[in-house]
């Protein structure tokens, strides 16, 4: 019994290792069969491909070069020209800078020197009218005092105001003996009140001939 089990066990062997045998055997066969298949596709599309990306180099490598040669040709053509220009335009403000300096320089000394002579002289044609010493607080103090003195002033204003309207009455009462002198009195007196309500009016429109801003 033992020796028929060991024959049952080399032949199982065996046929174990056939078996191994001819799955390689088909497995080399096919791969024989699968690298002719990958050579022989190789073969029939490779000069393809490579004569397409010849055709492609062949047809757009001349356009490419020719670009490229007119680019340097502008260059070249073009290139001393902006130069040129570059250069004058270079030599021009060289040339014409400092003149053009000395000339504003020139513009500002004038204007500083008859700026202060036109200062000079109005200062001297109302001297009487400076209050010494014309310092910033004496300034602060001016202000403060007119701007008081006309709020101070507004009564009387009022009065004078109210007894030249109750005169242009009395003149309207008597027309008819007025005489030419105080007409035109009258006539200035009208005029000034059209004029001083024009200049409310234009300071009202902040300073401008045309209305208000709305």
């Amino acid at each position: 019994m033992a020796a028929l089990a060991s024959r049952m066990a080399q032949l199982q062997s065996r046929a174990a290792l056939a078996q191994l045998q001819s799955r390689a055997a088909e497995a080399a066969k096919h791969g024989g069969a699968l690298r002719s298949e990958a050579a022989s596709l190789a073969a029939k599309h490779g000069g393809a491909l490579r004569s397409e990306a010849a055709s492609l180099a062949a047809k757009h490598g001349g356009a490419l070069q020719s670009k490229v040669a007119e680019a340097a040709t502008f260059a070249a053509k073009h290139g001393a020209t902006l130069q040129s220009k570059a250069s004058e335009a270079a030599s021009f403000a060289a040339k014409h800078g400092s003149a053009m300096q000395s000339r504003a320089s020139e513009a500002a000394s004038n204007a500083a020197k008859r700026g202060c002579e036109y200062h000079r002289t109005l200062m001297e044609r109302n001297r009487q009218y400076v209050v010494d010493p014309p310092t910033v607080e004496k300034c602060r103090e001016l202000s403060k005092q007119l701007f008081y003195t006309r709020l101070a002033s507004i009564p009387g204003r009022y009065e004078s105001f109210w007894k030249e309207v109750d005169g242009v009455k009395f003149f309207l009462k008597n027309r008819k003996d007025l005489k030419v002198e105080q007409v035109g009195v009258a006539a200035l007196f009208g005029i000034e009140l059209y004029a001083w309500l024009c200049a409310g009016e234009i300071i009202g429109s902040g300073f401008t001939l045309t209305g208000y801003h709305v």
